[in-house]
């Protein structure tokens, strides 16, 4: 299957993943995976479903944040059952699926679902952005007066790169700019909302592939222009993402650069 067949399946996939997801908002937390961070049942259900949807249709093999898998392969299907769990805990819409298909450690083919506000955003190499089936405006330069970038503080508290002196620090850098930040909870969210052209730009901090390859996909495919945080090409290894329009990822990157270099 080329790469469009292969979103074809991803987002038939993800289709019936997404009425699990409806079902089952609110769900309580059910498995603890670290301090402040939770699995609920429909979490392992949808990555359950995903794993042996995905692997039936296409056999290709899977990694997703809950049950793992083998991330270091040729090609591999890699997903997010729930980005943005306690949000969905709490019944908050910003929340999405998030499944991509990495080739050689780069995204061919992304799926990002954001059911609660009947979203679905997709594409694969050489397409434009579709939202909802159609292909979505080209990203622009946004009007400086409305101009808003997700800004998603992800990532251990200890981390030695980005802790949480300089996330912060940064976040109340930006907000002194006209790159007003929000913080949806959810980087997939952020990353869609960029695609759009809702955001200008977001900067994700989590350095996990799940939260980030899907995103990465879709703002290139918007014509955005995606790295790391230090402006290098982005991988599945990098610490996080620095994703948005031309103007608005320039301006982010400065503002970065600014502070963890003073």
């Amino acid at each position: 299957m080329d790469s469009g067949e292969l979103l074809k399946v991803a987002e038939t996939v993800v289709a019936e993943a997404e009425r699990m997801f409806i079902g089952g908002l609110g769900a309580d937390p059910f498995e603890l995976k670290a301090e402040g961070d939770f699995a609920t049942e429909v979490d392992l259900k949808i990555e359950t479903h995903l794993r042996r949807r995905l692997t039936e249709l296409t056999a290709i093999p899977v990694f997703g944040e809950e049950a793992g898998g083998q991330k270091r392969q040729p090609m591999v299907w890699v997903v997010d059952p729930i980005d943005g769990t306690a949000n969905y805990a709490a019944g908050n819409p910003m929340c999405s699926i998030l499944v991509s298909l990495l080739v050689d450690g780069q995204p061919v083919v992304a799926v990002t679902a954001i059911p609660l506000l009947g979203r679905r955003l997709s594409a694969h190499e050489g397409s434009p952005l579709f939202l909802n089936g159609q292909p979505a405006t080209p990203l622009r330069d946004r009007d400086k007066r409305v101009a808003q970038i997700g800004f998603s503080s992800v990532g251990s508290p200890l981390n030695s790169q980005f802790p949480s002196l300089v996330r912060q620090g940064l976040l109340s850098r930006l907000a002194e700019t006209y790159l007003r930040p929000r913080i949806t909870g959810s980087v997939g969210v952020d990353l869609a909302f960029t695609a759009q052209g809702i955001f200008g730009g977001a900067v994700s901090f989590s350095p996990h592939v799940w939260d980030n390859a899907a995103g990465v996909m879709l703002v290139r495919a918007a014509g955005g222009v995606v790295t790391d945080t230090e402006g290098r090409p982005w991988t599945p290894e990098s610490a996080g993402v620095v994703a948005g329009n031309a103007q608005a990822h320039a301006d982010i990157l400065s503002t970065m650069d600014e502070i963890l270099n003073q």
